[in-house]
């Protein structure tokens, strides 16, 4: 009869998230992860198999957390369209603070990863292209009903836009990691949400 696992794995699967998200996955070693989670090797493997499956886990745990918040406040549909479009920049610049680290921010983890493993990493790009998807259409959806209400601009196709916005959002998540302070991200912020707003 196996032994039933002594430790709370959400927990070890939250702390091998973190680590992954402050270091990278290459930069991550298991000697890190049994660090981050309390775990030995064998407990590791025995539970994640490996480290890339640990890796794909953590990352899919990061989107459903990360991009079902945004997705909440973009879904806020008693909410004018330009009002949640600046709801999403106030959380994307409380969640640079929240998870700041020696007066930097660590990032995104799905930006991180995108420009670490996605050229080379089909299953990991996969899950990204997925995440990328569900964001790019929430973003899409909520921008053309800005334009009907004729709130955000009718100048660009909305498709450019949400990619716009999209790359911007990424953009301030790497100048939170290069040290940029909250009055640097706001301004981005205030300066996208200008060329959304309708002339």
């Amino acid at each position: 009869m196996a032994r039933p696992r002594m430790f709370d794995e959400e927990r070890a699967l939250d702390a091998a998230m973190r680590a992954f998200w402050v270091n990278g996955y290459e930069a991550t070693s298991t000697q890190d992860l049994c660090e981050a989670t309390g775990l030995g090797r064998s407990s590791i493997y025995n539970t994640f198999t490996s480290k890339h499956a640990l890796f794909q886990r953590a990352l899919v745990r990061y989107i459903d957390s990360m991009t079902g918040l945004q997705l909440g406040i973009l879904g806020e549909v008693e909410r004018p369209p330009l009002e949640r479009m600046e709801a999403l920049f106030a959380c994307v610049i409380d969640q640079e603070y929240e998870h700041r680290q020696d007066g930097r921010g660590i990032g995104c983890l799905t930006v991180n990863t995108t420009v670490e493993l996605a050229a080379r990493d089909r299953e990991v790009e996969d899950v990204l292209a997925r995440d990328l998807e569900v964001r790019l259409a929430a973003l899409r959806a909520v921008i053309e009903e800005g334009r009907r209400a004729g709130d955000i601009t009718g100048d660009r196709d909305p498709d450019a836009l949400a990619r716009f916005v999209n790359a911007v959002i990424g953009g301030m998540r790497v100048s939170g990691q290069a040290g940029a302070d909250r009055a640097a991200l706001e301004a981005i912020a205030a300066t996208t949400l200008d060329a959304l707003r309708s002339r």
